[in-house]
């Protein structure tokens, strides 16, 4: 059977985030979770790329080339004028790594997602357009059901 990745929460990722006190990392870390990006797209975004009058960061040739415009979060807003992140992918790892000794920079996209879907309510169609995927199982693999939010969910049912 296949493990599925770790996950973190928003209070997990916030409470670690206090631990951080440069800005460009904290802005990093912040669109990996929030905006559920790739490090690759985190390193290699570009002021040119934030669209604040439409409310969107285009991203460009992402994984299999492809380019997608995902809407800017709130959380994220303020620290987009600290772009360029000016750290490799490797040393941005390493960074994590520091702060969320547990985890590797990609928990941030898959607690993101998890976040969006369990806690926001927020439908696996959308997400799966905000991480970029052209099927829909592959979102699937990325949005995990905490035991907590199933209980609630079927407590709400039988109410």
């Amino acid at each position: 059977m296949k493990k599925l990745p770790k996950t973190i929460s928003e209070e997990e990722f916030m409470g670690g985030m206090k631990q951080v006190k440069r800005l460009d990392l904290k802005v990093a870390f912040m669109l990996g979770f929030y905006q559920c990006m790739r490090i690759s797209e985190v390193v290699s975004l570009q002021p040119c790329q934030v669209d604040k009058d439409r409310g969107f960061l285009h991203i460009k040739e992402a994984k299999g080339g492809k380019d997608r415009d995902i809407p800017i979060m709130p959380p994220v807003s303020a620290g987009l004028r600290h772009l360029p992140i000016r750290i490799g992918i490797r040393a941005l790892q390493k960074q994590f790594k520091h702060f969320f000794p547990d985890h590797h920079f990609h928990t941030l996209r898959h607690s993101g997602a998890t976040h969006y879907l369990n806690v926001k309510k927020v439908d696996v169609r959308y997400i799966q357009q905000l991480l970029g995927h052209s099927r829909l199982d592959t979102t699937m693999i990325y949005t995990h059901v905490n035991p907590t939010n199933l209980q609630d969910t079927f407590n709400e049912v039988w109410q």
